[in-house]
């Protein structure tokens, strides 16, 4: 096995653990952002009569929740690279 392998593998298992790290995170502030939300006064988009144009974003265009779909196949994804990462490095 080449240097060069091994990096690429370590690599894979460093983007993976962040992947999964990261969205862990948002999952876990996603209250915090919802309790924050609420204390600014910002309408909820399913209100009646609320904007359209906000749609859950903020003015500079930032979301003000993760998605839970999108932050829970992401968690899953660097979970697999992980894994996948590891068992190549234990392999070898």
């Amino acid at each position: 096995m080449s240097f060069y392998d091994n990096v690429l593998r370590e690599l894979i298992v460093a983007l993976g653990a962040a992947l999964a790290l990261g969205n862990g995170l948002a999952l876990i502030r996603r209250r915090r952002d919802a309790q924050a939300r609420a204390r600014a006064g910002l309408r909820s988009t399913k209100a009646k009569g609320s904007s359209r144009a906000q749609g859950g974003r903020t003015a500079t265009g930032e979301l003000v929740q993760a998605p839970v779909a999108r932050s829970v196949a992401y968690l899953v994804l660097g979970l697999v690279m992980v894994v996948a990462g590891v068992a190549a490095i234990v392999a070898a």
